[in-house]
This record gives structure tokens, C-alpha cells and sequence, in this order.
């Protein structure tokens, strides 16, 4: 069985004030299932400190080189240093408002998983792209040129993420992300034999309580990368809850 993953991706969002809803989460009776928060830079040692080792933090995006002269960047062994123990790469709004290439992806990827980091790569269609029906051959690609060589189901997660689902509380239906998640796992299966079986597969964009139960249901959905509704403790609880039960 594949070990499910709940990650919540906090984005610009939190400040001190905001630990509270990881204390709760922390506090809540253990899941069936894996539970990361992702928060900004700022609050990465704070969070680690209060998760007391029950719940994993991590980093929302890595530089591809170990150290340097980039300002202003974080690099994977920084992120390990300070506890993490994830880093999501290739978010569309990293591709989008930086300009990420695939390679880009693939190279923080890369660094992520040689500093001890699982890499959580992001893949997701524009609005255009899935009118003119794309989908498949977009995500295909970006699979194809953002997962590293040396990438294993122990190292690195995949989450397809709709770029026209994130934050717009629009969610693809269920047959959609059924037809991503099966070629997804076709394509990891035909790179990676046994390995491309194993390998997490999430969902991301508008996951809510409402939504959680019937998306988890789906067999080649293994868990969810979460924006908004991460940064409350009783939405994101009720999405773990439904993933454990799932």
C-alpha cells in the first residue's frame, strides 16, 4: 500500500500568530496517513519546532545550485539544515510568475533529492490548453522534462495541479482528474517500472472539505497538495480525516 500524503502549501501566507493552527493540527489524534505543511521561509524553524515530529514541514521551492551568490534564494541543504524534509518545486506559480522551464524543475528537483529532500514536482494545464483538449500531451511533457534521473517513490511526489482550479475554487470533474492521475501513473510506470507504481500521486486545486471524500476516492489519487484551505486547522483537518478514511 502506498502511504498516503496530505501537503499543505501555505504560499505567502502566515505569520507567528499563525504556528497556532500547526500546534492544533499537531495536537489532533494521529492520522492514517503523511502530513506536511509547507510554510514560508520565515516561519520553516519555528513550524518544525512545533510539529514535535509529527508533522513533516518543507519548503516551497529550492534554488538548483548548493550555495552562491543568489539572493534572496534558498537552496535544498538550507531547507534540510533547518529540518525540512520536503520542497515543492515547479508550482505553476513558479513557472508562471519565474518563468520555470521543465529543466529549471528538473534541476531543483535534482538538488532537492541529493540533499536528502522528497521533491514534490508540480504539473498542471492552462485553461487554453484544456479547452483545446491538450491536457494529456501538456502533462505528459512536463513530466517527461521535470522529473530527474534518480528520481525514485522514496525520493519524489507528483501533484497534478490544474492551473485554472488553483485558488478559483473551480475543480476539474471527477473523470478529468481520474484520465491525468491513470496517465500519469501509465507514464511513470513505462520510465520507472515498479518504482513509477509506487510513486505518490497527488491532486491540487480547490481541495476543500466539501470535495475531499470523492476526490480520495479515486484509485490513482494517493493524497493532495492544498493551498488555502491548508492555512486553517479545522478545513485542513477535515481534509486529512477524509484521506485516512479514504
Amino acid at each position: 500500500m502506498v502511504r498516503k500524503l496530505a501537503a499543505g502549501n501555505w504560499k505567502m501566507n502566515g505569520l507567528g500568530a499563525n504556528i497556532a493552527e500547526l500546534e492544533a493540527l499537531v495536537a489532533a489524534p494521529a492520522p492514517e496517513c503523511d502530513v506536511l505543511i509547507c510554510p514560508p521561509a520565515t516561519l520553516m524553524g519555528a513550524c518544525v519546532k512545533a510539529a514535535q515530529g509529527k508533522i513533516a514541514i518543507g519548503g516551497q521551492d529550492c534554488h538548483s545550485a548548493t550555495s552562491g551568490a543568489h539572493t534572496g534564494d534558498i537552496s535544498a541543504q538550507m531547507i534540510h539544515d533547518a529540518g525540512g524534509s520536503y520542497v515543492i518545486v515547479g508550482h505553476s506559480e513558479r513557472r508562471t510568475d519565474h518563468n520555470e522551464s521543465d529543466a529549471d524543475v528538473s534541476a531543483k528537483a535534482k538538488a532537492a533529492i541529493e540533499a536528502g529532500l522528497t521533491a514534490i514536482i508540480c504539473l498542471g494545464e492552462t485553461e487554453a490548453q484544456r479547452d483545446a483538449g491538450e491536457t494529456l500531451d501538456v502533462i505528459g511533457a512536463q513530466l517527461a522534462g521535470s522529473l530527474p534521473e534518480g528520481a525514485t517513490a522514496e525520493n519524489a511526489v507528483i501533484a497534478y495541479e490544474p492551473i485554472w482550479a488553483i485558488g478559483t475554487g473551480r475543480t476539474p470533474t471527477l473523470e478529468q482528474i481520474t484520465e491525468v492521475h491513470d496517465s500519469l501513473r501509465a507514464d511513470l510506470c513505462a520510465r520507472l517500472g515498479n518504482q513509477g507504481q509506487d510513486m505518490r500521486l497527488l491532486y491540487g486545486g480547490s481541495v476543500k472539505p466539501a470535495n475531499a471524500a470523492e476526490i480520495f476516492a479515486i484509485g490513482n489519487v494517493n493524497g493532495a497538495l492544498v493551498g488555502g484551505a491548508s492555512l486553517k486547522a479545522k478545513d485542513f483537518g477535515d481534509i486529512i480525516t477524509a484521506l485516512s478514511e479514504s
